[in-house]
Protein backbone atom coordinates (compact mmCIF):
# COMPACT_ATOMS: atom_id res chain seq x y z
CA UNK A 1 0.00 0.00 0.00
CA UNK A 2 0.99 3.22 -0.92
CA UNK A 3 0.16 7.18 -1.34
CA UNK A 4 1.02 7.74 -5.29
CA UNK A 5 -2.28 6.77 -7.50
CA UNK A 6 -3.87 8.26 -10.96
CA UNK A 7 -6.29 10.45 -10.41
CA UNK A 8 -7.90 11.59 -13.46
CA UNK A 9 -5.57 10.67 -15.74
CA UNK A 10 -2.02 11.98 -14.40
CA UNK A 11 -0.16 10.78 -11.41
CA UNK A 12 0.06 11.99 -7.82
CA UNK A 13 1.92 11.35 -4.92
CA UNK A 14 -0.26 12.01 -2.16
CA UNK A 15 -2.05 15.49 -2.99
CA UNK A 16 0.95 16.43 -4.83
CA UNK A 17 0.76 16.08 -9.07
CA UNK A 18 4.10 14.23 -9.95
CA UNK A 19 4.04 16.76 -13.30
CA UNK A 20 4.66 19.78 -11.17
CA UNK A 21 7.20 18.36 -9.14
CA UNK A 22 8.81 17.57 -12.58
CA UNK A 23 8.56 21.04 -14.43
CA UNK A 24 9.57 22.84 -11.09
CA UNK A 25 12.73 21.22 -9.75
CA UNK A 26 14.28 19.45 -13.01
CA UNK A 27 14.28 15.40 -13.80
CA UNK A 28 15.40 12.77 -12.41
CA UNK A 29 14.06 13.50 -9.37
CA UNK A 30 13.54 11.19 -6.66
CA UNK A 31 10.21 11.66 -4.61
CA UNK A 32 9.29 9.95 -1.39
CA UNK A 33 5.80 9.81 0.51
CA UNK A 34 6.18 10.90 4.13
CA UNK A 35 2.75 9.64 4.71
CA UNK A 36 3.44 6.04 2.96
CA UNK A 37 6.73 5.73 5.39
CA UNK A 38 4.43 6.45 8.70
CA UNK A 39 2.38 4.04 7.44
CA UNK A 40 4.65 1.31 6.81
CA UNK A 41 6.60 1.81 10.02
CA UNK A 42 2.93 2.24 12.11
CA UNK A 43 1.66 -0.94 10.44
CA UNK A 44 4.48 -3.19 11.44
CA UNK A 45 4.75 -1.85 14.97
CA UNK A 46 1.24 -2.82 15.43
CA UNK A 47 1.59 -5.96 14.01
CA UNK A 48 4.20 -6.74 16.37
CA UNK A 49 3.04 -5.11 19.36
CA UNK A 50 2.05 -8.66 21.14
CA UNK A 51 6.12 -8.92 21.37
CA UNK A 52 8.42 -6.72 23.15
CA UNK A 53 10.37 -5.48 20.64
CA UNK A 54 11.87 -2.34 18.57
CA UNK A 55 12.17 -2.05 14.39
CA UNK A 56 16.03 -0.82 13.97
CA UNK A 57 15.51 0.98 9.90
CA UNK A 58 18.15 -0.78 7.42
CA UNK A 59 19.64 2.61 6.76
CA UNK A 60 21.63 1.10 3.93
CA UNK A 61 17.94 0.80 1.87
CA UNK A 62 17.72 4.70 1.47
CA UNK A 63 19.98 6.84 3.86
CA UNK A 64 18.54 10.40 3.19
CA UNK A 65 18.45 12.69 6.53
CA UNK A 66 14.45 13.42 5.95
CA UNK A 67 13.58 9.69 5.65
CA UNK A 68 15.86 8.89 8.45
CA UNK A 69 14.35 11.95 10.92
CA UNK A 70 10.27 10.45 10.35
CA UNK A 71 11.68 7.06 11.68
CA UNK A 72 13.67 8.54 14.73
CA UNK A 73 11.05 10.57 15.60
CA UNK A 74 8.41 7.26 15.77
CA UNK A 75 11.21 6.30 18.29
CA UNK A 76 13.08 4.00 15.75
CA UNK A 77 16.26 1.54 16.29
CA UNK A 78 18.68 1.88 13.28
CA UNK A 79 20.54 -0.83 11.71
CA UNK A 80 23.66 0.38 10.26
CA UNK A 81 26.48 -1.46 8.49
CA UNK A 82 29.35 1.91 8.54
CA UNK A 83 30.91 5.02 10.45
CA UNK A 84 29.28 6.86 7.73
CA UNK A 85 25.51 5.40 8.65
CA UNK A 86 25.64 6.39 12.05
CA UNK A 87 27.12 9.67 11.34
CA UNK A 88 24.09 10.08 9.46
CA UNK A 89 21.82 8.77 11.55
CA UNK A 90 23.03 10.91 14.39
CA UNK A 91 22.84 14.28 12.34
CA UNK A 92 19.09 13.11 11.20
CA UNK A 93 18.30 13.34 15.28
CA UNK A 94 18.44 8.86 15.50
CA UNK A 95 19.24 7.96 18.84
CA UNK A 96 22.73 5.78 18.81
CA UNK A 97 21.96 3.91 21.87
CA UNK A 98 19.09 2.62 19.30
CA UNK A 99 21.61 1.79 16.84
CA UNK A 100 22.93 -2.02 15.68
CA UNK A 101 26.24 -1.97 14.00
CA UNK A 102 26.60 -4.80 11.26
CA UNK A 103 28.50 -5.80 8.82
CA UNK A 104 31.80 -7.86 8.13
CA UNK A 105 34.43 -5.44 7.56
CA UNK A 106 34.30 -2.82 10.40
CA UNK A 107 37.44 -0.79 10.43
CA UNK A 108 38.89 0.06 14.36
CA UNK A 109 37.80 3.72 13.70
CA UNK A 110 34.63 3.00 13.02
CA UNK A 111 34.59 0.88 16.11
CA UNK A 112 35.87 3.36 18.17
CA UNK A 113 33.42 6.18 16.80
CA UNK A 114 30.91 3.61 17.46
CA UNK A 115 31.76 3.02 21.60
CA UNK A 116 32.49 6.91 21.67
CA UNK A 117 27.98 6.86 20.63
CA UNK A 118 27.29 4.41 22.94
CA UNK A 119 25.58 2.51 20.01
CA UNK A 120 23.45 -0.76 21.66
CA UNK A 121 25.40 -3.57 20.41
CA UNK A 122 27.81 -4.56 17.60
CA UNK A 123 26.73 -7.34 15.57
CA UNK A 124 29.47 -9.42 14.79
CA UNK A 125 30.68 -11.54 11.71
CA UNK A 126 34.02 -13.19 12.48
CA UNK A 127 35.98 -14.37 15.83
CA UNK A 128 38.60 -12.17 14.58
CA UNK A 129 36.49 -9.02 14.14
CA UNK A 130 35.28 -9.59 18.43
CA UNK A 131 38.94 -9.65 19.33
CA UNK A 132 39.42 -6.62 17.30
CA UNK A 133 36.36 -4.98 19.06
CA UNK A 134 38.11 -6.20 22.28
CA UNK A 135 41.31 -4.76 21.26
CA UNK A 136 39.63 -1.10 20.30
CA UNK A 137 37.54 -1.64 23.80
CA UNK A 138 40.25 -1.88 25.92
CA UNK A 139 42.26 0.79 24.42
CA UNK A 140 38.84 3.05 25.37
CA UNK A 141 38.79 1.80 28.80
CA UNK A 142 34.95 0.46 27.98
CA UNK A 143 32.78 -2.39 27.53
CA UNK A 144 31.47 -3.33 23.91
CA UNK A 145 28.31 -5.09 23.69
CA UNK A 146 27.81 -7.58 20.95
CA UNK A 147 25.76 -10.64 19.49
CA UNK A 148 26.85 -13.04 16.61
CA UNK A 149 25.61 -12.83 13.88
CA UNK A 150 24.51 -16.87 13.01
CA UNK A 151 23.67 -18.78 9.59
CA UNK A 152 20.60 -20.82 9.90
CA UNK A 153 21.46 -22.32 6.58
CA UNK A 154 18.03 -21.45 5.17
CA UNK A 155 17.34 -20.74 1.57
CA UNK A 156 15.36 -17.40 1.25
CA UNK A 157 14.65 -18.06 -2.43
CA UNK A 158 15.31 -14.80 -3.72
CA UNK A 159 18.01 -13.70 -5.81
CA UNK A 160 21.30 -14.98 -5.50
CA UNK A 161 22.79 -11.69 -4.71
CA UNK A 162 20.44 -10.77 -1.79
CA UNK A 163 20.86 -14.52 -0.23
CA UNK A 164 22.62 -14.15 3.23
CA UNK A 165 21.48 -17.07 5.27
CA UNK A 166 23.49 -19.69 3.89
CA UNK A 167 26.83 -21.34 3.93
CA UNK A 168 27.84 -20.17 0.74
CA UNK A 169 28.10 -16.39 1.45
CA UNK A 170 30.17 -14.44 3.87
CA UNK A 171 28.14 -13.47 6.21
CA UNK A 172 27.67 -15.00 9.23
CA UNK A 173 29.16 -17.73 11.54
CA UNK A 174 27.70 -21.61 11.12
CA UNK A 175 25.95 -22.62 14.81
CA UNK A 176 29.25 -24.20 15.97
CA UNK A 177 31.74 -21.65 15.02
CA UNK A 178 29.06 -19.22 16.69
CA UNK A 179 29.10 -21.39 19.86
CA UNK A 180 32.97 -21.02 19.65
CA UNK A 181 33.26 -17.15 20.09
CA UNK A 182 30.63 -16.32 22.42
CA UNK A 183 32.83 -19.12 24.45
CA UNK A 184 35.96 -16.96 23.62
CA UNK A 185 33.90 -13.97 24.45
CA UNK A 186 34.34 -15.08 28.09
CA UNK A 187 38.29 -14.66 28.29
CA UNK A 188 37.90 -11.27 26.83
CA UNK A 189 37.61 -8.50 29.22
CA UNK A 190 36.33 -5.72 27.21
CA UNK A 191 33.21 -7.21 25.41
CA UNK A 192 29.78 -8.65 26.68
CA UNK A 193 27.60 -10.46 25.20
CA UNK A 194 23.76 -9.23 24.67
CA UNK A 195 22.39 -11.27 22.45
CA UNK A 196 22.28 -12.57 18.82
CA UNK A 197 21.64 -12.01 15.09
CA UNK A 198 20.47 -13.43 12.14
CA UNK A 199 19.29 -12.40 8.43
CA UNK A 200 18.43 -14.97 5.82
CA UNK A 201 17.93 -12.66 3.04
CA UNK A 202 16.56 -9.24 0.97
CA UNK A 203 13.11 -9.36 -0.69
CA UNK A 204 11.52 -12.03 0.91
CA UNK A 205 8.06 -12.86 -0.57
CA UNK A 206 7.38 -15.74 2.00
CA UNK A 207 7.46 -16.48 5.44
CA UNK A 208 8.71 -20.21 5.02
CA UNK A 209 12.14 -19.18 4.77
CA UNK A 210 11.39 -17.00 8.17
CA UNK A 211 9.80 -19.58 10.01
CA UNK A 212 12.15 -22.66 9.26
CA UNK A 213 15.44 -19.97 10.41
CA UNK A 214 13.32 -18.53 13.48
CA UNK A 215 12.66 -22.11 14.34
CA UNK A 216 16.45 -23.43 14.03
CA UNK A 217 17.60 -20.01 16.06
CA UNK A 218 15.36 -21.23 18.78
CA UNK A 219 17.54 -24.40 19.41
CA UNK A 220 20.74 -22.34 19.62
CA UNK A 221 18.98 -19.57 21.74
CA UNK A 222 18.43 -22.64 24.03
CA UNK A 223 21.57 -24.10 23.86
CA UNK A 224 23.40 -20.33 24.35
CA UNK A 225 21.96 -19.90 27.57
CA UNK A 226 22.47 -23.42 28.77
CA UNK A 227 26.25 -22.22 28.38
CA UNK A 228 25.53 -18.77 30.29
CA UNK A 229 25.91 -16.46 27.41
CA UNK A 230 22.99 -13.70 28.27
CA UNK A 231 20.57 -13.33 25.66
CA UNK A 232 18.62 -10.19 26.04
CA UNK A 233 17.80 -9.53 22.05
CA UNK A 234 17.14 -12.01 19.38
CA UNK A 235 17.93 -9.88 16.36
CA UNK A 236 15.87 -11.68 13.60
CA UNK A 237 16.82 -9.71 10.39
CA UNK A 238 15.06 -8.07 7.83
CA UNK A 239 14.27 -9.08 4.20
CA UNK A 240 10.72 -8.59 4.09
CA UNK A 241 9.61 -8.22 0.40
CA UNK A 242 7.47 -5.73 -1.22
CA UNK A 243 5.39 -5.89 -4.90
CA UNK A 244 7.30 -4.82 -7.50
CA UNK A 245 5.40 -6.29 -10.44
CA UNK A 246 2.91 -9.52 -9.37
CA UNK A 247 4.59 -10.57 -6.29
CA UNK A 248 2.62 -11.14 -3.04
CA UNK A 249 4.25 -10.73 -0.22
CA UNK A 250 2.78 -11.01 3.51
CA UNK A 251 1.62 -8.00 4.66
CA UNK A 252 2.74 -6.95 8.05
CA UNK A 253 -0.35 -8.27 10.08
CA UNK A 254 0.47 -12.04 8.09
CA UNK A 255 4.09 -11.90 8.67
CA UNK A 256 3.56 -11.45 12.70
CA UNK A 257 0.68 -13.97 12.17
CA UNK A 258 3.90 -16.04 11.54
CA UNK A 259 6.66 -15.25 13.43
CA UNK A 260 5.44 -13.87 16.62
CA UNK A 261 4.33 -16.99 18.15
CA UNK A 262 7.80 -18.57 17.63
CA UNK A 263 9.39 -15.23 18.91
CA UNK A 264 7.07 -15.41 22.00
CA UNK A 265 9.09 -18.65 23.54
CA UNK A 266 12.40 -16.43 23.04
CA UNK A 267 12.04 -14.70 26.10
CA UNK A 268 14.02 -11.87 25.11
CA UNK A 269 13.69 -8.36 23.13
CA UNK A 270 12.62 -9.27 19.47
CA UNK A 271 14.68 -6.62 16.80
CA UNK A 272 13.60 -6.31 13.71
CA UNK A 273 15.43 -4.46 10.61
CA UNK A 274 13.39 -4.15 7.47
CA UNK A 275 14.35 -0.94 5.11
CA UNK A 276 12.67 -2.21 1.99
CA UNK A 277 9.52 -2.84 3.15
CA UNK A 278 9.52 0.39 4.36
CA UNK A 279 10.88 2.70 2.08
CA UNK A 280 10.52 0.43 -1.47
CA UNK A 281 7.50 1.72 -2.30
CA UNK A 282 7.53 4.72 -0.58
CA UNK A 283 9.33 6.84 -3.35
CA UNK A 284 9.36 6.71 -7.24
CA UNK A 285 12.24 7.89 -9.87
CA UNK A 286 10.58 10.99 -12.16
CA UNK A 287 12.59 11.07 -15.88
CA UNK A 288 11.94 12.62 -18.98
CA UNK A 289 12.07 11.59 -22.02
CA UNK A 290 14.68 12.81 -24.42
CA UNK A 291 14.42 10.78 -27.81
CA UNK A 292 12.27 7.86 -29.18
CA UNK A 293 14.95 5.68 -31.87
CA UNK A 294 13.45 3.23 -33.71
CA UNK A 295 15.43 0.22 -35.31
CA UNK A 296 14.57 -2.37 -37.53
CA UNK A 297 14.72 -4.97 -34.43
CA UNK A 298 13.05 -2.52 -31.44
CA UNK A 299 12.21 0.74 -30.19
CA UNK A 300 14.07 2.68 -27.52
CA UNK A 301 12.58 5.19 -25.37
CA UNK A 302 15.70 7.05 -24.43
CA UNK A 303 15.19 8.89 -20.76
CA UNK A 304 17.20 11.17 -19.09
CA UNK A 305 17.96 9.03 -16.00
CA UNK A 306 20.69 6.51 -16.25
CA UNK A 307 21.86 3.00 -14.38
CA UNK A 308 23.93 5.87 -12.26
CA UNK A 309 20.35 7.03 -10.56
CA UNK A 310 18.69 3.61 -10.23
CA UNK A 311 21.41 0.52 -10.98
CA UNK A 312 18.59 -2.42 -9.65
CA UNK A 313 17.50 -3.41 -13.13
CA UNK A 314 21.28 -3.66 -14.39
CA UNK A 315 22.21 -5.01 -11.46
CA UNK A 316 19.65 -7.82 -11.01
CA UNK A 317 17.44 -7.38 -14.01
CA UNK A 318 14.86 -6.29 -11.81
CA UNK A 319 11.80 -5.08 -12.60
CA UNK A 320 9.88 -1.66 -11.71
CA UNK A 321 6.90 -0.98 -13.20
CA UNK A 322 6.95 2.56 -15.47
CA UNK A 323 4.15 4.86 -16.20
CA UNK A 324 3.60 8.30 -18.23
CA UNK A 325 2.60 10.53 -15.22
CA UNK A 326 -0.20 11.80 -18.14
CA UNK A 327 -0.72 9.46 -20.45
CA UNK A 328 -2.03 9.30 -23.79
CA UNK A 329 -4.45 7.74 -26.03
CA UNK A 330 -3.15 4.82 -28.22
CA UNK A 331 -2.31 1.38 -28.31
CA UNK A 332 1.01 0.36 -26.02
CA UNK A 333 4.03 -1.50 -28.13
CA UNK A 334 6.85 -2.92 -26.93
CA UNK A 335 9.87 -0.59 -25.85
CA UNK A 336 13.30 -0.94 -24.40
CA UNK A 337 13.17 1.97 -21.72
CA UNK A 338 17.04 3.05 -21.40
CA UNK A 339 19.45 5.84 -20.38
CA UNK A 340 22.21 8.00 -21.53
CA UNK A 341 24.97 5.71 -20.14
CA UNK A 342 27.35 4.63 -22.23
CA UNK A 343 26.93 1.04 -20.91
CA UNK A 344 24.39 -1.64 -22.96
CA UNK A 345 23.26 -2.51 -19.40
CA UNK A 346 22.05 0.76 -19.07
CA UNK A 347 17.97 0.10 -19.15
CA UNK A 348 15.10 0.05 -16.85
CA UNK A 349 12.67 -2.21 -18.92
CA UNK A 350 13.13 -4.47 -21.83
CA UNK A 351 10.65 -5.54 -24.39
CA UNK A 352 7.72 -3.75 -22.29
CA UNK A 353 4.48 -2.37 -23.29
CA UNK A 354 4.58 1.18 -23.05
CA UNK A 355 1.42 3.86 -23.85
CA UNK A 356 2.16 5.81 -26.61
CA UNK A 357 5.59 8.48 -25.13
CA UNK A 358 6.75 11.42 -26.87
CA UNK A 359 9.81 13.68 -26.28
CA UNK A 360 9.55 15.77 -23.26
CA UNK A 361 6.99 13.37 -21.43
CA UNK A 362 7.62 12.51 -17.84
CA UNK A 363 7.78 8.88 -16.95
CA UNK A 364 7.04 7.21 -13.22
CA UNK A 365 9.80 4.46 -12.25
CA UNK A 366 7.74 2.83 -9.36
CA UNK A 367 9.00 1.06 -6.29
CA UNK A 368 12.11 3.37 -6.38
CA UNK A 369 12.03 4.74 -2.46
CA UNK A 370 14.51 1.86 -1.58
CA UNK A 371 18.43 0.86 -3.22
CA UNK A 372 17.62 3.26 -5.52
CA UNK A 373 19.26 6.60 -4.50
CA UNK A 374 21.28 5.43 -1.83
CA UNK A 375 22.83 3.17 -4.93
CA UNK A 376 23.66 6.28 -7.00
CA UNK A 377 26.58 6.89 -8.39
CA UNK A 378 28.36 9.80 -10.59
CA UNK A 379 29.37 7.20 -13.60
CA UNK A 380 29.97 9.29 -16.89
CA UNK A 381 30.63 12.30 -14.53
CA UNK A 382 26.59 12.98 -14.22
CA UNK A 383 25.08 14.89 -11.00
CA UNK A 384 23.20 12.85 -8.82
CA UNK A 385 19.25 13.31 -9.22
CA UNK A 386 17.22 15.86 -6.60
CA UNK A 387 15.56 14.46 -3.81
CA UNK A 388 12.03 15.66 -2.43
CA UNK A 389 9.39 14.81 0.11
CA UNK A 390 5.62 15.15 0.18
CA UNK A 391 3.50 15.12 3.15
CA UNK A 392 0.10 16.43 1.84
CA UNK A 393 -0.07 18.94 -0.17
CA UNK A 394 3.65 19.77 0.41
CA UNK A 395 6.92 19.20 -0.94
CA UNK A 396 10.30 20.35 -0.42
CA UNK A 397 13.61 19.53 -1.53
CA UNK A 398 15.35 17.03 0.90
CA UNK A 399 18.77 16.91 -1.12
CA UNK A 400 19.20 19.27 -3.90
CA UNK A 401 20.39 17.78 -7.29
CA UNK A 402 24.23 18.50 -7.92
CA UNK A 403 26.05 20.48 -10.21
CA UNK A 404 28.94 20.23 -12.69
CA UNK A 405 30.84 22.08 -9.79
CA UNK A 406 30.46 19.13 -7.03
CA UNK A 407 31.30 17.04 -9.59
CA UNK A 408 34.85 18.54 -9.16
CA UNK A 409 35.29 20.11 -5.65
CA UNK A 410 37.28 17.27 -4.12
CA UNK A 411 39.48 17.10 -7.11
CA UNK A 412 43.19 18.53 -7.11
CA UNK A 413 45.30 18.68 -10.17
Amino acid sequence: MDRFACKRGEWYCEDVPLQRLAQQHGTPAYVYSQGTLTDHFDRLTQALSPLPHRICYAVKANSNAAVLRVFARRGAGFDIVSGGELYRVIKAGGDPQRAIFAGVGKTEDEIAYALRNHILFFTVESAVELERINAVARRMKTIARFSVRVNPNVDAHTHRYITTGTHANKFGLEFDAACAVYRRARALPNVRAVGVQMHIGSQITTTGPYVKAIRRLAGLVNELRQMGVSIEYVDVGGGMGIVYRDEKPPTAVEFAAAVVPLLRTMHATILFEPGRFLVGNAGVLLTTVQYIKRTAAKTFVIVDAGMNDLIRPALYEAYHAIVPVRARRGAAEPVDVVGPICESGDFFAQARPLPPVRPGDVLVIRSAGAYGFAMASNYNSRPRAVELMVSGARARVVRRRETWDDLVAHEYN
